[in-house]
């Protein structure tokens, strides 16, 4: 019993160490969700488990010796969230940057929200594939429940959060360049952590 609940202890503390940024996006995503209609809660919720659960699949797969995405290039994700924070920004500058209708659909179906998802969470694989070849395929079952459970957590946080009046109110008003700088800032912090941009320069 002290073995399954130290596995516990140890998902709840890697999940939440490696998906603080995540508690964010979630909850931009829901305050996109009411100002626009889109992406709807479903989406989000559904994209964030499949984003999840993609990266543990990866981790388990890595943990077994198999190179699914080199570490190098995993940084490469960042374009996700960056290419849909420029296409919003696209979309209100052609909009001329009034913004009536409120902030512009960044991410607007499941895969999207999914593609954020890992992309924001490219990092995690180096946490989660030792951790999975360490504790064996027991506990690695053990982690990924725990993992299902602050999944819902997690959303339930963003939802809370993106539901407050006041707050809904500042993003129908200036989320037109909010949402979509959010995603940029997101994306170039992936992008630029990684360091691929110097070794993509290496390869010119």
């Amino acid at each position: 019993m002290s073995g399954i609940s130290g596995t516990i202890g140890t998902a709840v503390a890697v999940f939440a160490g490696t998906n603080v940024d995540d508690i964010i996006v979630l909850t931009v995503l829901f305050l996109a969700g009411r100002a626009t209609g889109r992406p709807r809660p479903w989406h989000v919720v559904a994209g964030q488990y499949a984003g999840i659960a993609a990266l543990v699949a990866v981790s388990a797969v890595a943990a077994l010796g198999l190179a699914v995405v080199p570490d190098q290039w995993v940084g490469l994700l960042g374009l996700v969230p960056l290419g849909l924070g420029v296409r919003g920004l696209v979309a209100v500058l052609r909009d001329g940057g009034a913004g009536e209708d409120g902030p512009p659909v960044v991410a607007g179906g499941v895969l999207a929200v999914a593609g954020v998802t890992v992309a924001n969470g490219a990092d995690n694989i180096s946490v989660y594939t030792p951790l999975f070849r360490t504790i064996g395929p027991a506990g690695s079952l053990v982690t990924a429940a725990v993992f299902v459970v602050l999944v819902g957590v997690w959303c339930a946080a963003g939802a809370w959060l993106g539901s407050h009046e006041k707050v809904i109110r500042v993003v129908e008003r200036h989320g037109h360049w909010l949402v979509p700088v959010v995603f940029v800032v997101i994306g170039t912090v992936i992008v630029l952590e990684s360091g691929v941009v110097g070794r993509l320069a290496g390869l010119v």
